[in-house]
C-alpha cells in the first residue's frame, strides 16, 4: 500500500510540474511513435489530461478534429440529450477497414442471424464498443476516452496497428453529457491553486442534484432496458444496428476503494437466461488481461466480491443479452482533482490512467480472442430460435381493450428492443422463439426463487407488469400480422361537433394530458363520479368512473372555439372523445347530475433540494413535462419559508429527510392542507408525515413473540453484511387490490394492479374503512425477491395507498413509487388522479 501511495504522489507531481507533452507520456509512452500531424489532447485543449475536467463540447470538438485529420477515424451522432447536447461515437479502424466498413458490417451481422452460418470467425475484424461516463460525476472515463481516441488514431506502434487492423472500435466518450457538464462545471469552478485535497472541501461535494444523473435526474445506467430517455433510446437504436461483440462500462466508486473489474459476484437468478459461457468463460478469459495491465503500473484491484449483473438494464448487462460481452469497471474516485484517502491522496490523473489501461487491455483481449467471441455471438442467436423453453409456451398474448395508448407505449418498448410483435384481431402476440428470445423472457417471465438474496439493484423487471398489461401464455402458432412500427397503431374517430357536450374516456393513458391541455386553454370540465351510458355519434356507449364531460353552454367560449380546442386535444393525444347532444343518459347518471364534479386546474408544487431523493423527484418532473405537458413548480427546500402556499392547490413530496422543515414549516404545511388542499406523499415522504404526526396513520407492526422462549441465535460475524442485506427490499413487484370506485382508482377496469416496491415503508390500513384505496392481496407476490419476514409480517398485512383526512384537505399517501424510473405506466394513473381529482377526494366520517 505504501508503494501505491508513492505512485499516486509521484504521478500527481509529474502531471502538474512537467511540460504537458511529457505529462502525457505517463499515460501512453509505450505507444510511441505518434503521428506528429495528429494533435495530442493537450495540444488541442491547451492543458494536460487530468489537469482539469474537460467539458463535453471540448471532447466532441477534439474527436471531430481527429476525424478531420486522420483516415483512421469517422465521427457520427446518434442523438441529442434533453439539454440538446450531441451524443457522438468515434469509429476507429485501419483506413482499409473504414473504406469497406459497410461490407464488414454485413459480414459481422451475419453472425447475429440464425438463418446464416458463416464460419470465417477469425477473418472479420472484431467489433468493440468502448462506452464511458454514463454517470456524469464519474468523470475519469471520458478523459480516458480522449486518450484512447488519440492512441488509436495517432500511434504507429506495431501494437496499436495490430488493433486497428483486427478491430472496428466505437468510442462513445460521454453517455451522459448533461450530467457530466454539471459535474465538470462544479469541479473546475471550485478547483484550488494549490489543489485542496481535504474531502470536506466544496470541490469534492457537489450541490443537489449532483452530476450523476441526466437532465431529469434519471440514472441512465438503469435505463438500457427501460429506454425512457433520449440518451438511452439513441444508444439502443445504434446498438441494434451494430451488435458489438464487446462493450465496456466505465464507472467510479468510493474514494477509499481501489479498482474493480469483472468477474462480478455470481448472478442472483437461480436460472440465468444468459449463457453460462458469458459470465464464467468469457469473463475469466478477459480478466488476466486487466490484471496484467494494472499490475504493470502498480494499481490495486479486486474482483468477484461485489456488483452483480442480475438486472438486465445496465450498460454492463444489457449487451450480455445481445450476444456480446459487457464489462464493468469501477475506479476509486478523486471527486475533483486531488483528494485525501486512507492511504494518502488520489489524483484525477491517476484515476484516468487506470481506466485508460483497462481500455487498452479490453481491445487487446478482444483482438486476441476474436474467433471465440464471434462463435459465441453466433451460438447465442442460434440457440434463441432452436432451444425449447422449459415452460413450453409458444407465445405471449396481451392487450388492453380500453387503453390503446398504453398498448402503444408497451409495443414501442418491445420494438425498441427488436422484439417481434404481431397483431391478431384485437390482441397482440409475441412469439417466444425469435432472435430476441431472451429479451422476451426478460419482458414476460416472473420469478420467485433466487440463488442469492442480496441484489445490487432491482430483482424484478418484468416490463409487462410495469405497464399493467394483462397477458397470457399460449401454445398457438398463429401469430397474425407483424407490427414493425407504432405509427397508426392508435385509431380513434374524429369527434363530430356538438352544441351540447363532449365526453372523454378517462381509461386512456393520455387522457390526463388531454384534460390539462383543455384546462390550459380555458375550458371548464367535470369528472363523472359514477358510471353512465349515453347516446353518442358512435351509438350508445358506456362510460367508466372518471370520464370527463365538457359542457358547451357553460364555457366562456363559442361552440366553435370549444370544438377547435377539443379537436386539437384529440389530435395531439389520440384520445377517444365523443359528442353528446342530450343530457339524458340511457343508464346511470345524467350529464346534469351532482355526481359530475368540476375539476380545478392543478397548480402543483414539488419540493426539491438537499435531502430530497432526486430520482423520485425527477420521475415526477419527467412524467408531467414529457407526457402530460403540464408545468410543475420545483421549489428548493431553502426557499420553502418564503413561498406563499396559497398559490398552489397540490404539494408533492417524494422520499427524503426533510430536516430543513422545522416545526414552524411543518405547521405551515398542515395549516395549508387543512384549508382544503392536497398533499401527495411518495414512499419515504409517507413515512415522514407519520413520523412527524401530520396524520394519524400508523405503520404495520410485527406481532411480538410473547412466549419468552426464543433465545438469540449466535451468527458468524463474517455473515453479518449478507444477513442484513437480505432483509432489504431492493425492488420487487406485488399485486394490490384497488378500489376502482375511489377517485384515485378512476380509469382502471380491473381491481388487480401490479405495483413496484423498493423500500421498507409498510403502511397499516387506515382505521377508516373508506380510506384504504389499495391494499396488498392475500398472496401478493408477482416478481422479485423479498425476505420471508418482510413478506409475511410486514407486506401482506399492509396498505399500498391510503388517504388521510386533515381538516378540509387530505394527505394522499403512497407506500410504493407509482412513477418508478419513468416506466410504471400502469400506476402513473394513480398519481395523476391524485393531482387532477385531489380536491374532490374526501374521507367519509365514521363513528369512533
Amino acid at each position: 500500500m505504501k508503494l501505491l501511495h508513492l505512485l499516486r504522489l509521484t504521478f500527481f507531481a509529474c502531471i502538474l510540474c512537467v511540460p504537458s507533452i511529457k505529462a502525457q507520456d505517463y499515460f501512453f509512452k509505450d505507444k510511441a511513435p505518434f503521428n506528429p500531424e495528429i494533435p495530442s489532447p493537450e495540444e488541442f485543449l491547451g492543458y494536460a489530461i487530468g489537469e482539469q475536467h474537460t467539458r463535453h463540447d471540448q471532447i466532441v470538438a477534439y474527436l471531430t478534429k481527429l476525424s478531420e485529420v486522420s483516415d483512421r477515424a469517422t465521427i457520427t451522432s446518434y442523438g441529442k440529450t434533453h439539454e440538446n447536447r450531441k451524443l457522438v461515437i468515434l469509429t476507429v479502424s485501419s483506413p482499409e477497414n473504414l473504406n469497406k466498413l459497410s461490407e464488414l458490417k454485413q459480414q459481422h451481422l451475419a453472425f447475429t442471424k440464425p438463418s446464416e452460418s458463416p464460419t470465417n470467425y477469425d477473418e472479420v475484424p472484431i467489433f468493440v464498443q468502448l462506452g464511458y461516463n454514463v454517470h456524469g460525476n464519474e468523470p475519469s472515463g471520458s478523459e480516458a476516452a480522449i486518450l484512447m481516441a488519440y492512441t488509436l488514431v495517432a500511434s504507429n506502434s506495431p501494437e496499436v496497428k495490430n488493433y486497428i487492423e483486427n478491430a472496428v472500435l466505437f468510442i462513445d466518450p460521454t453517455i451522459n453529457p448533461d450530467g457530466r457538464d454539471r459535474h465538470t462545471q462544479w469541479a473546475n469552478q471550485y478547483k484550488g491553486n494549490p489543489l485542496v485535497s481535504d474531502g470536506y472541501d466544496a470541490e469534492h461535494n457537489e450541490a443537489w442534484p449532483r452530476g450523476r444523473t441526466n437532465h431529469y435526474w434519471f440514472d441512465l445506467n438503469r435505463d438500457w432496458l427501460l429506454g425512457i430517455n433520449p440518451e438511452s433510446r439513441g444508444k439502443l437504436k445504434w446498438y441494434h444496428e451494430w451488435y458489438p461483440n464487446v462493450v465496456t462500462d466505465f464507472h467510479e466508486m468510493g474514494t477509499n476503494s481501489n479498482y474493480f473489474f469483472e468477474p462480478m459476484k455470481p448472478i442472483g437468478s437461480q436460472d440465468p437466461i444468459m449463457p453460462k459461457e458469458n459470465y464464467e468463460g468469457l469473463n475469466d478469459l478477459f480478466a488476466p488481461y486487466f490484471s496484467k495491465g494494472l499490475d504493470n503500473i502498480g494499481s490495486f484491484y479486486f474482483t468477484k466480491e461485489a456488483f452483480d449483473g442480475t438486472y438486465p438494464g445496465y450498460g454492463s448487462s444489457y449487451p450480455d443479452l445481445q450476444g456480446g460481452l459487457a464489462l464493468l469497471f469501477e475506479q476509486a474516485s478523486s471527486r475533483g482533482h486531488l483528494q485525501d484517502t486512507d492511504y494518502g491522496t488520489i489524483s484525477f490523473p491517476f484515476t484516468i490512467r487506470n481506466q485508460y489501461i483497462s481500455s487498452i487491455a479490453t481491445v487487446k483481449a478482444a483482438v486476441e480472442n476474436k474467433g471465440r467471441l464471434r462463435k459465441y455471438q453466433q451460438d447465442f442467436f442460434k440457440s434463441a430460435v432452436e432451444n425449447t423453453l422449459k415452460k413450453g409456451s409458444e407465445a405471449y398474448e396481451f392487450g388492453d381493450a380500453y387503453d390503446q395508448n398504453r398498448n402503444k407505449a408497451f409495443i414501442d418498448k418491445l420494438l425498441l428492443h427488436k422484439i417481434k410483435v404481431y397483431k391478431k384481431g384485437n390482441r397482440f402476440v409475441v412469439p417466444v422463439k425469435q432472435p430476441q428470445q431472451r429479451m422476451v423472457q426478460t419482458v414476460f417471465e416472473t420469478y420467485n426463487k433466487y440463488r442469492d438474496s442480496v441484489f445490487y439493484d432491482a430483482s424484478a423487471w418484468s416490463l409487462v407488469n410495469f405497464y399493467n398489461i394483462k397477458y397470457q401464455a399460449t401454445k398457438s402458432s398463429d401469430f397474425g400480422e407483424e407490427i414493425t412500427s407504432t405509427n397508426g397503431l392508435v385509431n380513434v374517430s374524429t369527434v363530430p361537433r356538438s352544441n351540447y357536450a363532449y365526453v372523454m374516456d378517462w381509461d386512456d393513458y393520455n387522457a390526463p394530458a388531454a384534460l390539462y391541455f383543455m384546462q390550459s386553454k380555458g375550458l371548464k370540465v367535470a369528472s363523472a363520479f359514477k358510471p353512465f351510458s349515453s347516446i353518442t355519434s358512435e351509438g350508445n356507449r358506456s362510460f367508466n368512473y372518471g370520464s370527463v364531460m365538457i359542457p358547451v353552454s357553460k364555457q366562456k367560449k363559442t361552440s366553435d372555439e370549444v370544438y377547435a380546442i377539443i379537436k386539437k386535444a384529440q389530435a395531439k393525444f389520440d384520445v377517444p372523445i365523443y359528442f353528446a347532444n342530450s343530457g339524458f343518459s340511457a343508464s346511470g347518471i345524467d350529464l346534469g347530475s351532482q355526481n359530475f364534479r368540476k375539476l380545478n386546474t392543478p397548480k402543483a408544487l414539488l419540493l426539491v433540494g438537499e435531502g430530497v431523493n432526486s430520482y423520485e423527484a425527477g420521475e415526477v418532473w419527467h412524467l408531467l413535462d414529457t407526457r402530460m405537458h403540464m408545468p410543475i413548480t420545483k421549489l428548493r427546500m431553502n426557499r420553502f419559508g418564503a413561498v406563499p402556499l396559497k398559490k398552489y392547490n397540490t404539494l408533492v413530496m417524494v422520499s427524503g429527510r426533510y430536516s430543513q422543515l422545522d416545526s414552524l414549516k411543518r405547521k405551515k404545511i398542515k395549516d395549508w392542507v387543512s384549508q382544503g388542499n392536497t398533499l401527495i406523499t411518495i414512499a419515504g415522504a409517507s413515512k415522514w408525515v407519520i413520523d412527524k404526526k401530520l396524520v394519524k396513520e400508523k405503520f404495520t407492526k410485527k406481532e411480538k413473540d410473547t412466549s419468552n422462549t426464543k433465545a438469540v441465535k449466535r451468527l458468524r460475524y463474517a455473515d453479518a453484511q449478507e444477513n442484513i442485506g437480505r432483509e432489504e427490499l431492493g425492488g420487487a413487484i406485488f399485486e394490490v387490490d384497488l378500489d376502482i370506485t375511489h377517485p384515485l382508482g378512476f380509469g382502471y377496469r380491473d381491481s388487480s394492479v401490479p405495483v413496484y416496491k423498493n423500500n421498507e415503508v409498510f403502511l397499516a390500513p387506515s382505521k377508516n374503512p373508506y380510506a384504504t384505496v389499495a391494499k396488498y392481496t392475500d398472496d401478493p407476490h408477482i416478481d422479485g425477491y423479498i425476505s420471508t419476514d418482510n413478506y409475511e409480517n410486514y407486506l401482506k398485512p399492509s396498505a399500498s395507498l391510503i388517504v388521510s383526512k386533515l381538516g378540509r384537505g387530505r394527505v394522499i399517501m403512497f407506500a410504493d413509487n407509482p412513477n418508478f424510473r419513468g416506466s410504471w405506466y400502469g400506476t402513473n394513473r394513480l398519481f395523476l388522479n391524485a393531482l387532477f381529482l385531489g380536491n374532490h377526494i374526501f374521507v367519509p366520517k365514521i363513528k369512533e
